[in-house]
């Protein structure tokens, strides 16, 4: 094992995981209202599609590489898409009046899980940001690919956890806040999404 790769991608991946953007959002939603369960199985999506695409930017995956950023447009079109439908839902969501009325099923989580895996994977800037670095960092590692999961995972561990913990303190009015703040952010994302595709078209 690479110590040193291994040490870059955990940087990488937690860096990353760290912007804000729409999943940020999401994720710090689903723990502020439904726990930390629900809300690290989010991040988890998040993280593994970030694995994936710099496993493809390090190995060299020139083919779907390709294909990936071929299609940018129509991911970025489906992604807006699906951002504005979770936005909508998250402005008219009801926070759940305590721990019990959000219940953590593992369905919920599986679809927690997928729905953020989706998402990201349906960036393909992300796959182009992957290559430019790796280009300076190394190419063809599993070390590295390896700590970018683990960075990532991190980061969405330590952001369900403290939202979690800060959940007790919500008041039902508080949680609604979150969920119309959110939810407006999220459908702003959406559409600056939908309008990059369609300006490029």
């Amino acid at each position: 094992m690479d110590v040193a790769l291994l040490v870059r991608g955990l940087v990488l991946g937690f860096s990353i995981a760290a912007v804000v953007g729409p999943i940020w959002l999401l994720c710090l939603r689903r723990s502020l209202t439904s726990g930390f369960a629900l809300g690290f199985a989010s991040g988890l999506g998040a993280a593994t599609a970030d694995a994936t695409y710099a496993a493809i930017a390090s190995f060299g995956i020139t083919v779907l590489s390709s294909a990936l950023a071929e299609q940018r447009l129509w991911l970025q079109l489906v992604g807006g898409a699906v951002l504005l439908y979770l936005g909508s839902q998250t402005l008219r969501a009801k926070p759940a009046v305590n721990a019990a009325t959000a219940t953590n099923s593992g369905l919920r989580l599986a679809g927690a899980y997928s729905s953020t895996l989706a998402l990201t994977l349906s960036n393909p800037m992300t796959i182009l940001s992957f290559a430019a670095i790796f280009a300076g960092v190394g190419t063809g590692s599993p070390d590295l690919v390896l700590g970018v999961l683990v960075g990532s995972g991190a980061w969405w561990l330590i952001l369900a956890g403290a939202a979690a913990r800060l959940r007790t303190r919500f008041t039902p009015y508080r949680l609604r806040l979150v969920n119309v703040g959110g939810g407006a952010l999220i459908v702003a994302f959406g559409i600056q999404s939908v309008a990059a595709a369609v300006l490029q078209s």
